[in-house]
């Protein structure tokens, strides 16, 4: 029973931060009931402990309600059982929670919609398995509905959300298609590109190129988002591996310095590789590493601004890889290359702000100014859908005016779909239909990126 009382005491502190007054009325009425409980336990202790003396044994009822056999020497021993309480004032005692009460910081706290002056915090609950069977793979890619692992380096590469990994290795192959120096080991357009030695070694740059931008530095931002948001992380996802305990504060902070002096070592050697006399791969991977500590860290913490954030967010899934990839195998010696990636950076933005919709009330709780939150979901769904279709449409008109029609048409017939699924998804019900959009959406928006880069890989600025 005592056993009980205390997984009520500690279900309530994790279910309902109170207010000071609150909390100590509850810390006096919760030790009341516990001394009451042990008064409780000593009479019935010592009641069996009588019995036990008078008969010598335990009758099989009383044994099976007990559960095991115990010797028992005397009343003494039943009282000594019971651990005895501290003259403590607790009424004014934050002892009652569970984990520290540093943890729940102003930042931390959700606030009630109907109360804004209470800090009500709302855990999840433990993680809920995928019952389609997927619950392992899940837990390899570090999306929900994973399972539980107590495999230290399965949490490694959970921390690393091996999912979002996709993106990256796309944007450092379309900057290789860029440079229109990518050769292939046999390429069935081009008769004079199948030199397979020359083939294989750029596959193997390309190879090593991505596992920069994935493992490495995704896996570093990752993990280093990760490690800023325990804290909220523990009220609102506690099955997450950090706040969970699963791996230690040492284990992350050891995983965060090694992917980050990995990957820069990684690409001071793809410098060295392609012989550039400007370590440019270098330089962007430091860039990019440090975009994703102010993105995350505090003070900057650029995650709480949704124009800067969104931006940041955008720029890094597509911008930054492009422009590795297209380091490693050309160079980016003309604004082109620098300004098309920045267009479709300011459409990732708008990609981004569809993932903002669904966590809006807890955004506003928690003081984030995402951009529904700044502009509402009516406001924030036609900026979503413009930065997304307008950016597209000028990367169109930029091909078309330099001599490409073929791409620009090519191009503006991947936009259509997607703004026919904003007219059927987005803009009718951002909230309900944000996944689906995406899925629907997003293939058009990638594959037009892709057709960019080949336009640029191919086209002969020089003329």
């Amino acid at each position: 029973l005592l056993q009980q009382l205390d997984k009520v005491g500690r279900s309530l502190a994790t279910l309902t931060l109170l207010s000071n007054q609150q909390r100590g009325t509850l810390n006096l009425l919760y030790h009341t009931m516990h001394q009451k409980m042990k008064v409780l336990a000593i009479a019935v202790l010592a009641a069996q402990t009588l019995a036990f003396s008078s008969s010598g044994s335990l009758s099989t009822r009383s044994a099976s309600f007990v559960g095991t056999r115990t010797t028992v020497t005397g009343p003494s021993s039943a009282l000594n059982m019971i651990p005895k309480s501290s003259d403590k004032d607790y009424a004014s005692s934050a002892d009652f929670f569970p984990f520290d009460s540093s943890l729940l910081s102003s930042k931390s706290q959700l606030r009630s919609a109907n109360n804004p002056s209470d800090t009500e915090v709302i855990a999840k609950g433990p993680n809920e398995e995928a019952a389609d069977g997927s619950a392992d793979v899940r837990q390899l890619l570090g999306v929900k509905g994973a399972s539980e692992t107590t495999d230290i380096w399965k949490i490694r590469l959970q921390l690393t959300k091996p999912v979002t990994w996709v993106p990256l290795v796309w944007g450092v192959m379309c900057g290789a298609a860029a440079s229109g120096n990518y050769h292939w080991m046999w390429n069935p357009f081009d008769p004079n590109d199948r030199d397979v030695m020359l083939g294989l070694e750029d596959a193997a740059k390309g190879f090593v190129a991505m596992i920069l931008a994935g493992p490495f530095l995704t896996g570093y931002t990752q993990t280093i988002n990760d490690w800023y948001d325990r804290e909220i992380d523990a009220i609102n996802e506690p099955y997450r591996p950090i706040p969970s305990g699963k791996i230690s504060e040492g284990e992350v902070i050891f995983q965060i310095w090694f992917l980050l002096l990995g990957g820069l070592g990684i690409a001071y050697g793809l410098d060295v590789w392609a012989g550039h006399e400007f370590p440019s791969v270098l330089a962007l991977s430091i860039f990019g590493s440090f975009i994703s500590y102010i993105y995350s860290a505090p003070p900057l913490k650029l995650k709480q601004n949704g124009w800067a954030g969104n931006f940041a967010l955008g720029a890094s899934y597509i911008s930054l890889p492009w422009w590795c990839g297209q380091a490693v195998f050309g160079t980016l010696d003309k604004p082109v290359y620098w300004i098309l990636p920045i267009l479709y950076s300011i459409a990732g933005l708008g990609i981004a702000i569809v993932n903002d919709f669904k966590s809006i009330e807890g955004d506003r709780a928690l003081g984030l100014n995402s951009l529904p939150v700044a502009f509402g979901i009516d406001g924030a769904k036609y900026i979503c859908a413009g930065s997304v279709t307008l950016t597209q449409l000028g990367v169109a008109a930029y091909l078309y005016s330099i001599g490409e029609p073929t791409y620009a048409a090519i191009l503006l017939a991947l936009i259509l779909p997607q703004i026919y699924f904003q007219a059927t998804l987005l803009l009718p019900d951002p909230v309900a239909n944000d996944v689906k959009y995406q899925a629907s959406a997003q293939p058009f928006l990638v594959f037009g990126i892709l057709a960019t880069a080949l336009c640029v890989g191919h086209h002969d600025f020089s003329a």
